[in-house]
């Protein structure tokens, strides 16, 4: 069903599945330039080329547009697949997978693009990206958790699908997407972290732009977080299912 939601999207199509590659480029090439060229924001006090400045933008942008597609479409999933909520047989727990599946595929897709953009130039790849797995684990738990819950809000609470693509986009700016967190004063810096966001895409740049290690306390208490949401999310679903029929 994954596979046939990612090649649905593009079927009829004349780059097919390229679009998926051309997708990120495309938007990273616009943000870069709105943002550097135009407005002449830099990252950080470091290096503060244009290509520095892309490559950790690039980071940001993929790992918000996993969470925000995944997010976003959840209130209307059941509604747009009543065929199968009217299937008595059918395990409806398995629609919210397939649209996280299918959105991870265009967000390792951009990852791919990403990595050859490091390699083009900076000239290598550290040996910490190959953390990344353990990494985003968790964080695909945490999407998981909140999929399976706004998609059974959603059925119930219709205004959902209206609120969520708001709250997604203040999560864009209120993570450290455009900007590092140290652009901010010390004393509002860990306020950055009530966004689930900013964690993993700090480690993310980290492991793949700098080779640092993650800080594995912190990774230990965002495993226990995304574990304890992703079983949350899943037990609601479970539990308010049986009347997705009738409301719908």
């Amino acid at each position: 069903m994954s596979q046939r939601e990612v090649v649905g999207r593009y079927r009829g199509s004349v780059m097919g599945l390229m679009w998926s590659f051309a997708h990120p480029i495309v938007m990273l090439l616009v943000y870069t330039f709105v943002f550097s060229f135009i407005f002449k924001v830099r990252w950080g006090t470091g290096d503060a080329s244009n290509t520095n400045f892309a490559l950790n933008l690039f980071v940001g942008i993929l790992i918000h547009a996993f969470f925000a597609e995944c997010t976003n479409r959840a209130p209307s999933l059941m509604a747009d697949n009543i065929n199968y909520v009217k299937k008595v047989v059918f395990p409806l727990w398995v629609l919210p997978v397939v649209l996280v599946v299918s959105s991870l595929f265009h967000m390792l897709v951009g990852f791919l693009v990403l990595f050859g953009c490091v390699l083009i130039f900076l000239d290598q790849l550290y040996l910490t990206t190959l953390l990344i797995p353990l990494l985003f684990l968790p964080f695909i738990l945490m999407v998981a958790g909140t999929t399976w819950l706004f998609s059974a809000l959603g059925v119930y609470l219709r205004d959902l699908s209206q609120v969520l693509p708001v709250i997604s986009t203040v999560m864009l700016f209120l993570a450290p997407v455009f900007y590092p967190i140290t652009a901010l004063p010390e004393a509002f810096q860990h306020y950055l972290y009530l966004n689930p966001l900013t964690y993993i895409i700090d480690e993310s740049r980290n492991l793949i732009l700098l080779g640092r290690l993650p800080n594995f306390e912190y990774l230990a208490y965002f495993y226990t977080v995304s574990i304890l949401l992703a079983l949350s999310g899943w037990s609601f679903f479970k539990k308010t299912k049986q009347g997705f029929a009738d409301v719908l």
